[in-house]
């Protein structure tokens, strides 16, 4: 809104503005259609200094496709009026595909050279996180070692004295029945 509260002056200066765009589009797309430059929706808006959404506006999207349909109608297919040979078409064929297979060597190359620099850089993350690991690792083994020791040490002793213990067992049964019979013959 203006100062005065009246919006319809500013309403009707952007109508102008507006209309005074679209002129200088149709007036810049005759021009270049006279030129024979390309017509494209871009170079039109870049020499019209507008955007190029107004370009894609109906009302002058129409007139820039006219003007493509009619250029495109117009323009001779090569220098000489006439159509390329097969020869010179089997030629271009050959070298696009030497040229695709160029670029999909490079595309490989450069994938690996990717995978290999990733691969060092997270060696390169990972590698104090893995001597920090593998030193851990290690202590509890020598842990589990020695408490594997101690175990079988305690398993020995443990043994040694049930046998001590049945042997005494056994003497004491046979002196027990020794007694009992004795005890019994008297």
């Amino acid at each position: 809104m203006n100062p005065r509260g009246n919006p319809a002056p500013l309403a009707e200066a952007r109508h102008r503005h507006s209309l005074d765009k679209r002129a200088r589009v149709l007036t810049v797309l005759a021009t270049l259609e006279k030129q024979g430059q390309p017509l494209t929706f871009a170079a039109v808006a870049r020499a019209a200094r507008v955007s190029t959404w107004l370009t894609y506006a109906p009302g002058v999207r129409e007139h820039i496709e006219a003007a493509q349909l009619r250029q495109a109608h117009t323009t001779p297919r090569s220098a000489t009026g006439s159509s390329p040979s097969p020869l010179s078409l089997r030629t271009e064929l050959e070298i696009a595909r030497q040229e695709i297979k160029d670029l999909r060597d490079e595309r490989d190359r450069l994938q690996a050279a990717l995978r290999h620099q990733l691969g060092q850089q997270l060696d390169a993350i990972h590698a104090s996180d893995s001597a920090t690991r593998a030193d851990e690792l290690t202590a509890l083994n020598q842990d589990l070692t020695r408490q594997l020791q101690e175990a079988s040490s305690e398993n020995a002793t443990s043994r040694a004295r049930i046998t001590t213990l049945e042997e005494d067992l056994t003497a004491a049964r046979t002196s027990l029945r020794r007694m009992i019979r004795d005890e019994n013959l008297r």
